[in-house]
């Protein structure tokens, strides 16, 4: 109703960046019929890059199967007799990150992992599944869950003595947000993957992007908890939305700006990581496919090896 009322009241040129699997898939087709941009959504499921059925609709962040054959090729490489625990939300967002490392793991897949648990987005806790897969003896647990129970999960853990090797899906990173409320000394060695800087990691503290971000910061948004992924986020998408507006010029019809969103070449960004640059064809509609393991320690995230990237679905 919220998006019907943007498009047929207020007459809104696009829907810039909206958050989540279930709601954009709730609006894509109504969006798509009425030839709406729905650009850059704010979530990495897979189904957003399919320019051939949904040409309104574009990603933006790598996508979670894309990430998940990451991980999963990881383990392969890094501990091929792994016994693994799966736990996933269930629901679209959860799915695609399980068949991603399904995918991953390939004709593994089935011996490799022991246990997969689902939870509801409803539950008010998830300590009952943690105590579950502990009791199956796992000793890899990738968890694929949003940043409030990925929090829980990694308390529980610590509250029960299981310590696994931790893959924790990006969306879930965040210092701010998951791994301080947790606690750092229960999140040492978890891995995971991004696309963007952290604010906290003292690697950036003089780098242009940084600063640039700082300043912007200072002048726009003062009260922002800079230690929180999801400002980055925030600003570096919007700086992808300014690159599109630009480019449409004086032609700001809908047709215009989908047609510049899948135009994209090479374009970096201040908060991306370096290497990592953002492209889109009329047949691409996934504009960031790269990303960096990193391994928690002390009260920041190592990036670790290189710039990876896994056409899983895409």
């Amino acid at each position: 109703e919220q998006a019907r009322k943007l498009v047929e009241s207020d007459e809104v040129l696009l829907i810039f960046n909206p958050l989540g699997t279930p709601p954009n898939t709730a609006i894509q087709k109504y969006l798509n019929t009425k030839k709406v941009p729905q650009l850059f959504v704010a979530t990495g499921a897979t189904k957003w890059n399919d320019p051939k059925d949904f040409p309104w609709t574009m990603g933006w962040q790598p996508n979670y199967q894309s990430e998940s054959a990451i991980y999963a090729k990881y383990i392969l490489k890094n501990k091929p007799d792994a016994k693994i625990a799966v736990l996933y939300q269930n629901d679209d967002y959860g799915k695609d990150y399980l068949k991603g490392f399904k995918d991953g793991l390939g004709d593994k897949a089935a011996s490799m992992i022991i246990v997969e648990e689902s939870y509801e987005v409803s539950q008010p806790t998830i300590d009952s599944n943690i105590v579950k897969l502990k009791s199956l003896n796992a000793d890899v647990f990738f968890n694929v869950s949003t940043p409030k129970f990925a929090a829980q999960a990694i308390k529980k853990m610590n509250e029960i003595g299981w310590k696994p090797m931790h893959f924790l899906n990006g969306v879930s990173s965040s210092i701010g947000s998951v791994i301080k409320p947790a606690g750092f000394e229960n999140s040492q060695d978890i891995i995971s993957s991004n696309y963007l800087k952290d604010p906290t990691d003292a690697e950036w503290k003089n780098d242009a992007g940084m600063k640039a971000w700082n300043e912007f910061l200072d002048k726009y948004y003062p009260e922002a908890n800079r230690t929180d992924i999801f400002v980055m986020y925030a600003y570096t998408v919007a700086q992808g939305l300014e690159h599109v507006l630009k480019a449409s010029g004086d032609n700001l019809t809908r047709a215009n700006v989908m047609k510049q969103a899948a135009s994209i070449k090479d374009l970096q960004l201040g908060g991306l990581l370096p290497g990592i640059k953002v492209n889109t064809s009329a047949t691409d509609f996934a504009p960031i496919s790269q990303v960096q393991l990193m391994r928690l320690k002390g009260e920041t995230w190592e990036r670790f090896g290189e710039i990876l990237s896994d056409d899983v679905g895409g």
